[in-house]
């Protein structure tokens, strides 16, 4: 890769880049609502074209602020978005149009610590009929993930039902909690996992820690899966943090690195991504390499999303968005850098459509230097 990606790392004391300062894809079928598998593509793109090896962001427009510790957001298909709370455990509805906030209700048995508590939320592929909001939260004894119906009759703040557990068991711990959870163009859920701290998890592959899990919206192993009746779908992970598909169904993931090297994977089922063997490229075999990798000062990513030709990437300590333009599942072109320093910490990015993103910043986590307005959501425009 280019200088940029060869940059010296900044070691950090304390031998983590997570979010801290410490410590492909589907088998087919159309996209549901509610994943993070890119939305039409605008007139000028089509599906397996090249993109420019410079591109462009501009910001539309503050959609929502005042929002507390934000974390997963699920498009609702109208420029409403649902958003959630790490540390207070709430799902809210943000207007599109608006940005007037209503929250739906508290998810009860969250157990918010260090970099634990509501993570990830996704729409079923049923939502239209089911209206089922999936979450991925730390309880006190693990993290989990859960299903709960959202009822926009009812009074603000009773809308959501009861949680229903759909998976159990993943390690928690006070830091590299993964997370991020989308259902892909195969209508099956994907879940982003951590190493909860305990390195030897990742390489274990009957640990679900350090993993990327595909399951049945029931929350059993997916069919098709790359080891006979388990949920893991790829492994070698430290945290993995964001998920998303190009319109080849291929899909992406985002991971924390420790002191040297962040990185954007392409996930291949079964493949093992190194950790803790390898952070970034290895010489060694047997590894899966990195599509890009970014000292950790440059990124510490959080989610991603794909939208005209690129992979778009949040940067939490890397206070940026990185633009990764992509032939099949490789880098096409050196990543550029936006946005660096204005908005401060991001932490997800989800696809709105063509040639759209949502950006939600993440400077109440307790690491960022919060705002007046802080947190927000932004609409951008990308090339």
């Amino acid at each position: 890769m280019t200088a940029l990606l060869a940059a010296a790392a900044l070691l950090l004391t304390a031998g983590c880049s997570s979010d801290d300062g410490g410590a492909p894809g589907g088998d087919g079928g159309a996209s549901p609502s509610g994943t993070t598998a890119p939305p039409p593509s605008s007139p000028g793109r089509s599906a397996g074209e090249t993109p420019p090896a410079e591109g462009s962001v501009k910001v539309l427009r503050t959609v929502a602020t005042g929002l507390s510790t934000p974390w997963g957001l699920a498009p609702l298909g109208d420029d409403d978005l649902l958003v959630s709370s790490r540390d207070e455990a709430t799902i809210t509805r943000i207007d599109g149009r608006t940005g007037k906030k209503t929250e739906l209700g508290e998810v009860p048995g969250v157990s918010p610590s260090g970099e634990g508590g509501l993570l990830g939320i996704a729409l079923s592929p049923e939502y239209a009929s089911d209206r089922m909001v999936y979450a991925y939260f730390t309880s006190a004894s693990d993290n989990r993930v859960v299903r709960m119906l959202y009822d926009e009759r009812k009074p603000a703040g009773e809308q959501l039902g009861a949680p229903d557990t759909v998976f159990r068991g993943i390690p928690k711990g006070l830091v590299h909690n993964g997370g991020r959870i989308a259902f892909g163009p195969d209508r099956m859920l994907y879940v982003g996992t951590g190493e909860s701290g305990d390195t030897g998890l990742s390489q274990d592959k009957e640990s679900l820690g350090g993993k990327i899990l595909r399951l049945t919206p029931e929350g059993e192993p997916a069919p098709g899966n790359p080891f006979p009746d388990s949920p893991v779908y790829s492994y070698g992970h430290r945290n993995v943090q964001g998920l998303a598909w190009d319109r080849e169904q291929r899909l992406f993931a985002s991971e924390f690195g420790q002191n040297t090297w962040d990185e954007l994977n392409a996930i291949k089922p079964g493949d093992n991504y190194g950790w803790p063997e390898a952070e970034g490229r290895s010489d060694e075999g047997g590894f899966h390499d990195p599509v890009g990798q970014w000292s950790t000062d440059e990124a510490s990513p959080s989610g991603i999303a794909h939208a005209e030709g690129s992979v778009w990437m949040a940067g939490l300590r890397g206070q940026r968005l990185w633009r990764i333009p992509l032939k099949g599942t490789e880098a096409s072109a050196d990543p550029q850098a936006f946005l660096e320093g204005e908005y401060g910490r991001l932490r997800t990015v989800v696809a709105a459509g063509g040639d759209r993103l949502w950006l939600v910043t993440s400077n109440t986590d307790g690491r960022g230097n919060p705002k007046d307005g802080d947190d927000r959501i932004l609409e951008l425009r990308v090339s």
